[in-house]
């Protein structure tokens, strides 16, 4: 009997002493998270890390209401939020994990292959309704969104369309992979979504900030050169007090190895 309790006892110690961490946020994340977590579990079976989406507001979200030790985040933190945190007597460490080349992306079908700065924001708040306006065939444009909560969302608003608001209307997806989809089975449509999402069910827009002077395709290797205008920092952020609960998975994400990682997904190192 003896035996049974001191072996009970032992169990409840060892799963009490296991670090369980809760990170939420950024669908354009999710991927990296989940392998990152996986790979870190590997590495210290006495830490749990359970990874789940719902967009950056909805991670910052959970930060502000304490129901998640990390947010991840395709956008800075807002002034709103930090105040939020700050009311409630919390102070937010940010740490960037990697980087993002936002691709631009319609069905394989279309002849379109180069757009400018300036035609995708026509397209997007709706003053450019037809693919024969910028070079297509004479079919209507369906353009594809991330919903508001989505940090992807609000950083194409600010670096893509100026910070002009979205064509009434749009077609808002809850997730990047329905963005995918979506496009991938609509001849006239067009989207956006982080490079490590592209696939074959859908073809990159090469992009030109220079008024249609060059236009470069979205990789790995033009967001490293600075040759592709469209790019991102990813972010982590935890509140000061939680930092030796999540010290050692952000330390992991950092390290030679968890960035490895960040490069096998198709997202881009801090180095």
């Amino acid at each position: 009997m003896k035996k049974i309790i001191i072996t009970t006892v032992i169990c409840l110690i060892a799963i009490l002493s296991a670090q369980a961490q809760k990170i939420k946020g950024s669908d354009t994340m999710l991927p990296l998270s989940q392998k990152e977590a996986e790979n870190f579990m590997k590495t210290d079976p006495s830490q749990t890390v359970t990874v789940t989406g719902g967009g950056s507001g909805v991670g910052i979200a959970a930060l502000v209401e304490g129901t998640t030790d990390l947010a991840q985040s395709s956008r800075k933190i807002k002034f709103d939020e930090k105040q939020k945190l700050q009311q409630g007597g919390k102070t937010v460490k940010e740490i960037i994990a990697a980087y993002d080349a936002l691709a631009v992306v319609v069905n394989p079908d279309n002849k379109v292959t180069d757009l400018t700065r300036e035609q995708l924001e026509g397209i997007f708040t709706g003053k450019i309704k037809n693919w024969k306006e910028i070079g297509g065939e004479d079919m209507r444009i369906i353009p594809y969104s991330r919903e508001t909560s989505s940090g992807t969302y609000e950083f194409f608003k600010e670096h893509v369309l100026k910070n002009k608001n979205y064509v009434n209307g749009i077609m808002s997806m809850p997730a990047t992979g329905a963005i995918i989809q979506s496009v991938g089975q609509t001849k006239g449509a067009i989207g956006y979504v982080g490079l490590a999402y592209l696939s074959k069910d859908v073809k990159a827009i090469h992009v030109s900030y220079d008024a249609g002077k060059t236009y470069v395709e979205p990789s790995v290797a033009n967001a490293k050169n600075e040759t592709y205008p469209i790019v991102r920092p990813l972010f982590y952020y935890y509140v000061t007090s939680s930092e030796n609960k999540v010290k050692s998975y952000i330390n992991y994400v950092l390290s030679d190895t968890g960035q490895k990682i960040v490069s096998d997904l198709g997202f881009i190192t801090i180095n």
